[in-house]
């Protein structure tokens, strides 16, 4: 992390402290097309990232912009309504700084969702994966730099990247709800481009179901400041790289977001109920 940042999360926080004193339990992010994920939630106030001192904008499509506080269901939550991409020539310490914020502001576990391809065949296009592990092609690192050991670990684990418990609980939710919930590790590459299909097979010979352009950055960093992780993918269009590899089209992404965000905000519902989040 570049030096000055920890000074960039305090700006921050202390912008959103002059709003109000709401605590979060929980914080959120939603990918292209998620936004629907945070439609439950009982407002106690919505900020725009451009009234934040320091904060990144969004360019992303679908992507609002606001950091959102309030009630989902029973647990007080912190919700980012749009995220921020490497291909938007976004930096990694701007792509993280909403993570220490959310940490600062109380949230303990972080719930991050996205829109991604399935380089997986088995994967139907509008289903909802929930993440097990991830693989990073960015080539991007955003704990590089000076640490603050106010922040987290110099060397954070991440061999439970993505936290046991939760992902346990999810797939009991899933299961409650009488909705499918797949299983994948997730490829994260630095886009705006769609992958070739040479590149398509590469990652799913290295292991991967899934392919996006965000996530790992934030997971990264949610690990680091010690928070539980919980990850799910909203499959959005074939990314196979197989002989039958048809053209992405964004208006595809976003039909298929949509139906596979409804699969998870029932899920997380479920596990609201069930005290398990």
């Amino acid at each position: 992390m570049k030096e000055g940042f920890s000074s960039r999360v305090d700006d921050v926080v202390a912008a959103i402290r002059r709003v109000t004193d709401f605590v979060p339990h929980a914080a959120i992010v939603t990918g292209t097309g998620l936004g629907p994920v945070l439609d439950d939630i009982r407002l106690v106030a919505r900020l725009a990232y451009a009234d934040l001192p320091g904060f990144p904008v969004s360019t992303a499509p679908s992507h609002a912009g606001e950091l959102l506080l309030g009630m989902l269901g029973d647990l007080p939550v912190v919700a980012q309504n749009g995220r921020f991409h490497l291909y938007e020539g976004w930096q990694g310490d701007d792509i993280v700084l909403p993570v220490y914020v959310m940490r600062a502001l109380g949230a303990k576990s972080y719930v991050v969702t996205n829109a991604a391809g399935a380089l997986n065949p088995d994967l139907r296009m509008g289903s909802a994966v929930l993440i097990q592990d991830h693989i990073s092609f960015l080539g991007v690192h955003p704990l590089a730099g000076p640490n603050d050991d106010r922040l987290g670990l110099r060397f954070p684990d991440m061999s439970r990247a993505y936290d046991p418990d939760l992902r346990a609980a999810a797939a009991s939710a899933a299961d409650a709800e009488g909705v499918a919930l797949e299983r994948g590790i997730y490829a994260a590459v630095h886009g705006p481009e769609f992958e070739t299909s040479a590149e398509r097979r590469f990652l799913r010979m290295a292991g991967g179901d899934l392919v996006g352009m965000s996530t790992v950055l934030e997971v990264i960093a949610a690990n680091h400041a010690g928070m539980r992780v919980l990850g799910f993918s909203a499959v959005t269009n074939n990314a196979s790289g197989g002989p039958d590899q048809q053209p992405d089209t964004l208006e595809e992404v976003l039909e298929n977001a949509a139906i596979g965000g409804d699969i998870i905000r029932r899920i997380l519902l479920r596990m609201i109920r069930e005290g398990t989040l």
